[in-house]
């Protein structure tokens, strides 16, 4: 990472933080204009284009910063000091940055009101366990596959994300810039503002309990 500047990094984390955004919000305005009513045929026009973006980002954008587009995995990578504090602060910002600036793209290619907050209700302890189980298990694919073959992080990143829409009650967020981001989207990827922060304190939970457990398990004998 050492040859590609620190702007161009903080540039790529915006862009993919914001892409996936534009994605997730997106598909997920399309899905419910397209699905007649069927929420099960939603949240899969939702789940497939989100899963693809991550492959396609990850790919594309990985050499230049990592492919972080999460705190939750920027805050892993700070743990195993594979990441200067400095560094992951500012990742964090600009993830957050490119988060909120996705969503309103996702907005004015739908036309509708650019700024709005969400009015959906996502809480209770399910939701939060579901959040946590989500985040724990989106750092271990990351850290198992980094541990045997980085060719592999793309697809099973996207992948676990597919898969984990559905396996989860909370329809697997797993990301704070994500949640931050659906806070501003009235629409059916959206979460009430006031439910966001259990969400988010999950997820960095479970990315600190991936990291003690990836640790131990991926480490060396």
């Amino acid at each position: 990472m050492a040859e590609v500047s620190v702007p161009r990094q903080w540039l790529a984390e915006v862009l993919g933080t914001a892409t996936l955004l534009v994605t997730v919000v997106g598909s997920g305005i399309m899905a419910e204009n397209l699905a007649g009513g069927n929420v099960a045929i939603a949240l899969l026009g939702n789940t497939i284009p989100t899963g693809a973006i991550l492959v396609v980002l990850i790919w594309m954008l990985g050499p230049l910063s990592g492919a972080h587009f999460n705190p939750a995995v920027t805050l892993a990578f700070l743990i195993r000091r594979e990441i200067s504090r400095r560094r992951a602060a500012l990742f964090v910002v600009v993830q957050v940055i490119g988060a909120v600036l996705g969503v309103w793209a996702a907005h004015i290619m739908f036309d509708i009101d650019v700024v709005q907050t969400s009015s959906n209700p996502r809480t209770g302890f399910a939701q939060w366990f579901a959040e946590g189980v989500a985040t724990f298990g989106l750092v271990m694919t990351i850290l198992g596959t980094l541990r045997w073959g980085t060719r592999t992080v793309a697809g099973a990143v996207g992948l676990y994300i597919t898969a984990a829409y559905w396996f989860t009650a909370s329809t697997s967020f797993a990301n704070p810039a994500v949640t931050i981001g659906r806070t501003l989207t009235d629409t059916f990827s959206g979460i009430l503002p006031a439910h966001a922060p259990p969400f988010i304190a999950v997820q960095l939970l479970g990315a600190i309990v991936a990291v003690v457990v990836g640790g131990w398990l991926f480490g060396e004998e």
